[in-house]
């Protein structure tokens, strides 16, 4: 018996089905922002940016459920950051901001004397303004 329906065409037309992928996880409906693969031979768990295509035996996680990630006791998890994504500032730049604008705050008068009483001042630094030293030539 032959059909005069394509192949390609379904029987039922779904309005239901969307474009974007969504979180794997059970009642969840956000769009996925990360893919998770388990390496059984390794007891891993790779978490990283969404996949290009939808594969069998992966995990399309929102970004919720993506940061509450745990993996089984004795597996690791491996977390691959998107190199296009913005990077979060860590501690030592956020101390590094923080040092700058108390730096960049101090009164000329204080700055001056702060340098010449810091232990192991740099012999080659000539003068200073704000975060940025200007040091003598090494050959002179």
């Amino acid at each position: 018996m032959w059909s005069r329906r394509s192949p390609l065409k379904s029987a039922v037309p779904s309005n239901v089905v969307s474009p974007v992928r969504r979180c794997s996880r059970t009642a969840c409906g956000r769009p996925a922002v990360a893919t998770l693969t388990y390496v059984y031979a390794d007891s891993t768990a790779v978490l990283g940016p969404l996949a290009t295509y939808a594969e069998p035996h992966c995990y399309d996680l929102c970004a919720e459920h993506s940061e509450r990630l745990t993996a089984p006791r004795g597996w690791e998890v491996v977390r691959l950051t998107d190199s296009s994504a913005p990077a979060r500032p860590s501690g030592d730049d956020l101390e590094a901001l923080a040092n700058a604008v108390r730096e960049a705050a101090r009164p000329p008068g204080r700055a001056a004397e702060a340098q010449n009483g810091r232990r192991g001042a740099d012999p080659l630094e000539v003068a200073r303004r704000g975060h940025l030293r200007v040091l003598r030539s090494p050959d002179n």
